[in-house]
């Protein structure tokens, strides 16, 4: 079954608009490709659209939370992180205040809008903040869960979502939950373990079923939260199953693979394999040709689970 990552948040925005009535949006003039004009519609009075100035909405974003609300900036991954950087450091982070960062367009899957546009650094450079948490949605049924954790969450989060279209990896969306610092395993397995984050948990779940075609038993972990990382699942992983292989739609600096070999160098040393963007840049072109072409794809994480389990 596939969903709309977008449209999902657009939900998203109106059911959360109805529960904390005290929550304001801002944005930068992408209300309708992120769907906040959905919040807009209801609640224009608690909506502020800055037009193209993205540190000048970050720092209104930490200027009405000053005011005991809880504010989501929201933008695409690249224009929500990247552009107003120092502002998020200085304004939001520094003095810990409560703002949600709410992407759309993470990673190379977003296709046609080209290397620009592509968020492929977005998770390493919100995980090396103090004060920041961040949370990876893998499938669209997980974007309402993902938005209604950070706002209950005090102090800044970042939730990176896809653009579009992404398969489901839960069969009943509305029963998902998110929960700060814990991941969720998603199938069990003896030989190896595979951890991913947004639309490489399905690749993820792909790739298992073809390595128990081959007599390979797969655990599969959607690690969810990046940061705070679920430390715990990922120790039992490692001492139950002896290698990891970590999948993203990132570069392979400084993201999950980063925040996994982290973890593990300093609880439980095992080989550890990756899956993500070989420090190279996108290009424009289809999401799924961009996938195949990038090698983020369920037959690229067999090929490294058979190697990483060869270390052991």
């Amino acid at each position: 079954m596939q969903g709309n990552f977008r449209d999902e948040l657009g939900k998203a925005f109106i059911a959360a608009g109805e529960q904390f009535p005290d929550l304001v949006v801002v944005t930068a003039d992408v209300s309708k490709s992120t769907r906040s004009i959905e919040f807009k519609k209801r609640w224009p009075e608690r909506f502020f659209s800055v037009g193209i100035a993205e540190a000048d909405a970050v720092s209104i974003a930490a200027g009405i939370s000053s005011f005991n609300h809880p504010v989501i900036w929201t933008a695409y991954g690249v224009f929500a992180t990247e552009k107003p950087f120092e502002q998020i450091r200085n304004t939001i982070c520094y003095p810990n205040m409560n703002v949600k960062i709410i992407a759309t367009h993470g990673g190379i899957s977003v296709g046609e809008d080209g290397a620009t546009h592509q968020a492929i650094e977005d998770i390493a450079i919100m995980r090396s903040l103090p004060n920041m948490k961040v949370i990876v949605a893998a499938d669209p049924g997980e974007v309402k869960a993902a938005v209604f954790e950070a706002i209950r969450t005090p102090g800044p989060v970042y939730v990176r979502l896809g653009r579009s279209v992404g398969g489901y990896v839960h069969e009943d969306p509305d029963a998902v939950s998110v929960t700060l610092g814990q991941a969720e395993t998603l199938r069990d397995g003896s030989d190896v373990t595979l951890v991913g984050v947004g639309i490489m948990v399905e690749q993820s779940l792909i790739a298992a079923e073809k390595l128990r075609e081959q007599g390979v038993s797969a655990r599969v972990i959607n690690l969810r939260t990046v940061k705070p990382i679920d430390a715990d699942t990922l120790v039992k992983a490692a001492n139950e199953t002896g290698a990891i292989v970590t999948a993203e739609d990132h570069n392979c600096f400084g993201g999950l693979f980063g925040a996994v070999a982290e973890t593990l160098a300093l609880t439980k040393p095992v080989p550890v394999e990756r899956v993500a963007l070989e420090d190279t840049f996108g290009e424009s072109g289809k999401g799924s040709l961009l996938i195949q072409k990038y090698g983020l794809t369920a037959d690229r994480i067999v090929e490294k689970a058979l190697h990483v389990i060869a270390r052991k």
